[in-house]
């Protein structure tokens, strides 16, 4: 049992007087150093007992009870154990209630306790979840590119970083026919509201050929799907609102030669 517990576990019971020995001295010093928590539970224990007091019913024992109990007291050689049993009667009584009440305070403080697990179990169940599914796109991605690379047509173009992210670099294995997929490190986090995109320069106009995220070092995959207007001459990434264009309009990161 640790500290806090011992002290939740002790106030109740001194709050009805039926605290004594070691537990006592313990318990006394522990208050006159100054606890706003044992105090707290003092006056919420005070109060329920006050509460129970005035809406607890009065009931009547058995004439049967009351008489047996009666001839005890009046054949009993020491009275002194008549105020002995009361007085343990009596506590016992007032256990029940400390034991119920401290039932009540602990269950609320564990109920607490799981709605955080449950909270954080969800939280971390959702994160496997995405992780799940990264690592999944991961795999899908490295055996198509791992399949690209076995056909000779297929190229690895280097993209290099411009002035707006000098530190950053970039790969795409293209095929001309299946697509291919891109592979960019160190670019900085997009402002709010803003997102890289993908270009594709065949003629004159370049084409977009998808929106990305990076993470926290800077680096993004995806997959890049064939151009429809004929062999790809330049690749290009701009920066750009959140959703893409249809023509750049943002400075351009990265752009192979």
């Amino acid at each position: 049992m640790s500290h806090e517990e011992l002290f939740d576990t002790l106030a109740p019971v001194y709050a009805v007087g039926a605290l004594d020995g070691d537990d006592l001295v313990r318990f006394e010093a522990h208050l006159r150093d100054g606890c706003a928590t044992c105090e707290a539970v003092l006056r919420e224990s005070s109060e329920a007992f006050a509460d129970l007091g005035r809406t607890a019913t009065p009931t009547i024992p058995p004439a049967h009870v009351r008489e047996a109990l009666m001839r005890r007291v009046a054949t009993s050689p020491r009275p002194r154990r008549f105020r002995w049993a009361r007085w343990a009667v009596g506590t016992a009584a007032a256990a029940v209630l400390v034991g119920g009440f401290s039932a009540g305070v602990v269950a609320s403080r564990y109920e607490a306790k799981l709605g955080l697990v449950a909270r954080q179990t969800a939280q971390a169940r959702e994160q496997m979840r995405r992780e799940q599914l990264t690592l999944r796109d991961e795999v899908a991605g490295a055996r198509a590119v791992a399949e690209l690379l076995r056909d000779p047509a297929t190229r690895v173009v280097a993209l290099n970083g411009l002035p707006a992210a000098p530190g950053a670099t970039g790969r795409v294995v293209w095929h001309e026919k299946a697509g291919g997929r891109l592979y960019v490190a160190g670019l900085p986090t997009p402002p709010p509201g803003k997102t890289y995109e993908l270009w594709t320069i065949s003629g004159a106009t370049p084409r977009p050929a998808g929106t990305f995220d990076v993470d926290s070092k800077g680096g993004a995959a995806r997959t890049v799907a064939p151009a429809e207007d004929g062999p790809v001459k330049v690749f290009a990434i701009t920066l750009e609102p959140a959703g893409g264009v249809p023509a750049p309009t943002g400075p351009m990161v990265l752009a192979s030669k």
